[in-house]
């Protein structure tokens, strides 16, 4: 069947005959469904993120320098808390810095709290290569 004139909404492009294959009605939009779609991802998503951090995140082992002293030219005393679970362990990653940033030492210490409680004060030695300006914790994980 051709298309005449009579046939053709107003407005619309009119295409020869035949050339462009069965001319299609226009496809109805679903913004809900679509919108749907987006929040059931993004819950999943979130969900993972949550289950991930949970599994392998340790917000639990947080550090604080609370005073760097013994500064020598060959090493710092670096006194500092660390947050375990209750009764946990952690090793910790210390460093010694010199004045322009560069770092000159590097060391682990493990820290242990006792059953019940959730904050260790340690203090540790790190032996430098050169004279540090500052001693710092870097990171803690659990022991293990």
């Amino acid at each position: 069947m051709s298309e005449t004139h009579a046939t053709i909404a107003p407005g619309a492009p009119v295409f020869p005959p035949g050339r462009y294959g069965r001319r299609r009605e226009p496809g109805r939009r679903r913004p809900l469904l679509l919108a749907l779609s987006v929040a059931v991802l993004l819950a999943v998503l979130g969900l993972v993120a949550t289950k991930l951090y949970t599994q392998y995140g340790d917000p639990e082992y947080r550090a604080q320098v609370i005073t760097y002293t013994g500064i020598t030219d060959s090493r710092v005393m670096v006194d500092f808390r660390v947050t375990v679970p209750p009764g946990g362990s952690a090793t910790c990653v210390l460093r010694a810095r010199t004045h322009d940033g560069a770092e000159v030492g590097r060391a682990e210490a493990t820290v242990t709290a006792s059953p019940g409680e959730r904050h260790v004060t340690a203090r540790h030695e790190v032996a430098t290569t050169a004279r540090p300006f500052i001693g710092e914790v870097v990171r803690c994980r659990p022991a293990g």
